[in-house]
Order: structure tokens, then C-alpha cells, then sequence
């Protein structure tokens, strides 16, 4: 811990504790050059021999220095002393989102609108630039007294141009804000960050977050197999048009959502129009007239990860398969229960043991004999599925095991229901 009083690069003065997160202390301290107080964060002191850690909070200073917008906390200086490294931000005097909520409950619409709407212009320019925050939170957007919103922590932040970096096997970001394509191990996008605004929109509104639970885990599944309730179960007035913004932003099918913050934002700025509160109510169009059945997950897999039951085909998937020509060859793969084996152990990983410090390991099993990839995948403490789905891979011999993508057709006639 920082001393009080201590000067840090001979300049920024420790006046006070301002809070901690995962990878980062904040200190505010007054910069005795430019006579006004900063926000500084340091890398905690059992990160500094961390490389990875500190790569992120490197990237993290990249980023935001390349974010000029007002409402994006400003980064005025960075560097390292003594091997500690540190980030000097523009202190913001006022509370975070969450608290605010806590003790503003209920927000006038208009109100919520605003916020909203600011949050929404800064994650577009963000996302002009490339990057993509994947951790927003009302923890992380800040309120200043004059209402201004101020989105901080982009520590783990990432350009899409960098292709070399990925969260397959550590979830990032707090679960009850989670897409769920993250919560499945998928790369984040620009509607991950979409999803979470609807989030943090359906929090204000209500006052609580959609989909709780005893564990991060339970909470992840419920991302992406559960309705999210209905805001008129905590405010009956809420104007439909107002509804049907959270429904969009949090449709569990990316195709579903806002493809930018931009049409959020400009579906917000009429959502409180006269002629279009009583409008119908929003109903997702991506998964409509497909049967979708899967075994229920229920919370007490978490131990056990669950296990897909054979899916029922249409029928119109089978009048497909008859019109078309046999293939030749198919091959074997062991289909979605891996996958989900995968996700839930990543996200577990973060939460239990930190920043994914603590990430499980999957086997390389592509191109293994099926009962020699169950064996692998068994001895590394994985729960395999019983079923397996057969598909064309070129470059697997037939009968193996493929670590070819659930083509688009299977994850779309699948659904865990609520």
C-alpha cells in the first residue's frame, strides 16, 4: 500500500484511498505542477512481477489515450517508478452509477435517457477506434455533480486489431452483465458492450439487475437461457417504447440487437414520444419458427457441468437433408456439451480464482480417435457428453475428432429453455 504523502514520479502527491479493483489500486493525489487533483491507479503490488498483467494495464493506458470524448475519464500521464506501474487520470468528484442508483431509485425516464445516451456516445467513439470496452458496469461509469457520465476502466479493453489476443479461456467483466455469446467463450464484439447497456438500462429502471444467483456461474447460464423479466413487474408505468429498448439491446441473438450504439442511441432519442409509448412489444426475429430443444440447465450442474440431450430436428430441417445429396464422407464431432463445458470452466476459473489467473486448460483433441479425445478430455477433469454430431472436415480422417466451428445450422436449431 501507498503511503500518504508519498510523491509518485516527484510530482503526484498521495492525498487519500479512493478504491481497488482487480488488477489496480486508485489513489487520489494532487499534481503539485498543474495545481489540481488526479485520480492515480497503481498495479497492485502482486501484479508487478505479473507480465501479462501488466501488458493489460499498459494496453489499458494505449487505449485510453486515444479516447478523447467527455464522457470518457481522461488519462493524463502514465509511466512506471521503482517497477510500480501507474496511470494518471482525471479525477471525477461525484459517485458511480451503482450508487447513484441505490440512492437516486426511482430516475425520472428523461433522466435515464440521458445517462443512457451519454454512456452510448462514448462507446460509440470507443468503437470508431476499434476497441471494445467488455467490461461496462454502473461500477465503471462514473457520475460528476453536474450529471456529466464519465466511463472509466479500460483495462481490459481490446482493438479488434489485435487478433492475437483472446478470452476464450478467461471470462473478463462482471457476470451479471455478461453477453451471452461471452458466457458461452465467444469473443466479445461491439453488441457485447450493446448487451450491457441494455443491462445497466434495465438496473436503472428497475433498480435490480435481470438475472441473479448464488454463483457466477448460475448467473452466466441464466445470460443466455432465461427470459429477462419484465420491467412491469417493478414499474408498471414504464412506457412500452422504454421496454422494448431493453428488450432489443439484451436479445440473447446478436442479430437481434442494435448493430450499433448509434441506432441505440437514435431509438432513444424518440423513445418518450407521445406516439409511441403504448407501441407494440418488441419480439425477436433471428429464432422465430425454429424448434429449439435442449435438456434444461439447472444450477445445480455447476459442480457437474451439464450434458446435451439428442436434439429434435424440424420438419422442415429433414425435408432439407432428403432433398439433398448424400455427402460422402462425414465425420465425427463432439458437438455442443464440450463447448459449454469449456465456457462454464472459464468463467469459473475468473471468478474463483481471479483475472483468469486460474484458467483451466483444454486439451488439443482435434484429430484424436473419439474414444482417445474422451480419455483426454476425461483425465483433464472435463465432463464429455454422451452424444456426438457428425460433420465434413477435409482435414480430419473420418471418424475423428474435429475442432471444426458448430456450424451456424446446428447452433440455430438448439435452445436451453427457461
Amino acid at each position: 500500500m501507498i503511503e500518504i504523502g508519498k510523491k509518485i514520479n516527484g510530482r503526484y502527491k498521495i492525498i487519500g484511498n479512493i478504491g481497488s479493483g482487480g488488477m489496480a489500486n486508485v489513489f487520489l493525489a494532487h499534481d503539485l505542477i498543474l495545481d489540481r487533483e488526479v485520480a492515480i491507479k497503481v498495479l497492485r503490488f502482486d501484479f508487478q512481477n505479473d507480465q501479462s498483467a501488466i501488458r493489460r494495464f499498459q494496453r489499458e493506458a494505449l487505449a485510453a489515450t486515444e479516447l478523447v470524448h467527455p464522457n470518457i475519464v481522461t488519462v493524463y500521464d502514465v509511466g512506471e517508478e521503482d517497477g510500480m506501474q501507474f496511470l494518471v487520470m482525471e479525477y471525477v468528484k461525484g459517485m458511480d452509477l451503482k450508487r447513484y442508483i441505490q440512492t437516486h431509485y426511482p430516475v425520472p425516464y428523461l433522466q435515464i435517457v440521458d445517462i443512457i445516451q451519454q454512456i452510448l456516445s462514448a462507446v460509440a467513439l470507443a468503437h470508431q477506434h476499434r476497441i471494445i470496452h467488455r467490461d461496462l458496469k454502473p461500477q465503471n461509469v462514473l457520475i460528476n455533480e453536474d450529471g456529466v457520465v464519465k466511463i472509466t476502466d479500460f483495462g481490459i479493453a481490446i482493438a479488434l486489431s489485435e487478433t492475437s489476443i483472446t478470452q476464450t479461456n478467461s471470462m473478463l467483466g462482471s457476470v451479471h452483465y455478461l453477453s451471452p455469446e461471452q458466457a458461452r467463450g465467444s469473443m466479445a464484439t461491439n453488441q457485447s458492450d450493446i448487451y450491457a447497456i441494455g443491462i445497466i438500462l434495465y438496473e436503472i429502471l428497475t433498480g435490480k439487475v435481470p438475472f441473479d444467483g448464488e454463483s457466477a456461474v448460475t448467473i452466466a447460464l441464466k445470460h443466455f437461457q432465461d427470459e429477462i423479466p419484465s420491467i412491469r413487474i417493478y414499474d408498471k408505468n414504464v412506457p412500452q417504447s422504454l421496454e422494448n429498448v431493453v428488450l432489443k439491446a439484451t436479445a440473447k441473438e446478436p442479430a437481434d440487437r442494435y448493430k450499433t450504439a448509434d441506432e441505440m442511441r437514435a431509438d432513444l432519442d424518440t423513445v418518450l414520444s407521445p406516439e409511441r409509448l403504448n407501441e407494440p412489444r418488441w419480439e425477436p426475429h433471428a429464432l422465430m419458427d425454429e424448434t429449439r430443444v435442449l435438456t434444461p440447465v439447472e444450477a445445480a450442474q455447476v459442480e457437474t457441468p451439464p450434458v446435451e440431450e439428442p436434439v429434435a430436428e424440424t420438419a422442415a430441417d429433414q425435408a432439407e437433408e432428403a432433398a439433398q445429396p448424400k455427402k460422402k464422407k462425414r465425420k465425427r464431432w463432439l458437438l455442443l456439451p464440450i463447448i459449454m463445458v469449456i465456457a462454464l470452466l472459464g468463467i469459473g476459473s475468473y471468478f474463483l480464482f481471479g483475472g483468469g489467473r486460474g484458467d483451466v486448460a483444454i486439451p488439443e483433441v482435434s484429430g484424436q480417435t473419439e474414444a482417445a479425445a474422451r480419455a483426454e478430455l476425461e483425465a483433464a477433469g472435463l465432463k464429455v457428453a454422451d452424444e456426438v454430431e457428425e460433420i465434413e472436415d477435409d482435414e480430419v480422417e473420418e471418424g475423428n475428432v474435429s475442432s471444426k466451428p458448430i456450424p451456424q445450422k446446428a447452433m440455430k436449431s438448439k435452445r436451453i429453455p427457461s
